[in-house]
């Protein structure tokens, strides 16, 4: 009789990184079979529900359900593995052994090393009733501890000058091969862009997530710079600045942040 397959759903809300993940996985962990990839909790936790798989990969940042919360819904139906942007979270309780992580973007080492125990923990199924009081610990550092201090100033490469920017001033950043593109609008200045070296994703992580929210993976949109938003084909959209002619894309898995409440 042919063992069956371990199972896994990976969910993080960053497709490139998603994907990377899963690619990873086919070389560490041939076997296994990746039954869903998902682009947020609420996903996640509806997909874990159809399928049941053994393992959950869930980023700890996605809008609405974090991967926190999507955790504590699957309890101890599944290993999960976290993964994060940031190592410094929960180290306590991931240190316990009943919790793994893995930190972005993720290394092959690392991931190997994890596979290593989540096949020793399948072959000890279900899992360990200290994972549930683990996640309770790890939930409650996360609310405890408090985020970065929010960016507040840019020096920007514009021409022959370097600029300094407010970042409330900032209407959006672009991706653009190894830089930044950064485009501000101020009352003394008027309309101007330029470019930093450091990459969107780092810059991104400073912003004030009230403010300002990533619309596509190379995209980061400052709300109060929006004018309106049009809805596209196939769950995209376009958004439209106020006093800028440029046009913004929004990728399906950023729809979220536009949809009415």
């Amino acid at each position: 009789m042919t063992a069956r397959r371990p199972t896994a759903l990976v969910a993080d809300d960053e497709p490139l990184l998603r994907e990377a993940l899963v690619r990873l996985l086919a070389q560490a962990w041939p076997e296994l079979h990746v039954v869903a990839e998902v682009r947020n909790g609420r996903l996640a936790v509806e997909s874990f529900e159809a399928l049941k798989p053994d393992v959950c990969f869930l980023d700890v940042h996605m809008p609405g359900l974090t991967g926190i919360e999507a955790a504590r819904f699957i309890g101890r139906r599944a290993h999960v593995v976290f993964v994060t942007a940031y190592d410094r979270y929960a180290v306590q309780a991931f240190d316990q052994g009943a919790l793994d992580y893995l930190v972005k973007p993720v290394e092959a080492s690392r991931l190997a090393d994890t596979v290593g125990r989540l096949r020793e923990r399948l072959r000890e199924a279900p899992p360990p009733a200290q994972a549930e009081a683990s996640l309770e610990q790890l939930a409650a550092q996360l609310l405890r501890q408090p985020g970065p201090a929010a960016l507040r100033w840019l020096r920007v490469a514009s021409g022959q000058k370097i600029r300094v920017v407010a970042v409330e001033e900032i209407d959006f950043l672009r991706a653009e091969d190894k830089y930044t593109l950064v485009a501000w609008r101020s009352r003394e200045s008027g309309a101007g862009d330029g470019l930093v070296r450091t990459p969107l994703r780092e810059l991104a992580a400073q912003l004030d997530g009230a403010q300002f929210v990533q619309v596509h993976r190379s995209v980061v949109v400052n709300l109060r710079s929006v004018s309106h938003v049009v809805r596209g084909p196939n769950e995209t959209a376009t958004v439209h600045l106020r006093e800028r002619p440029e046009a913004l894309p929004v990728s399906r898995s950023f729809l979220h942040h536009f949809r009415m409440s």
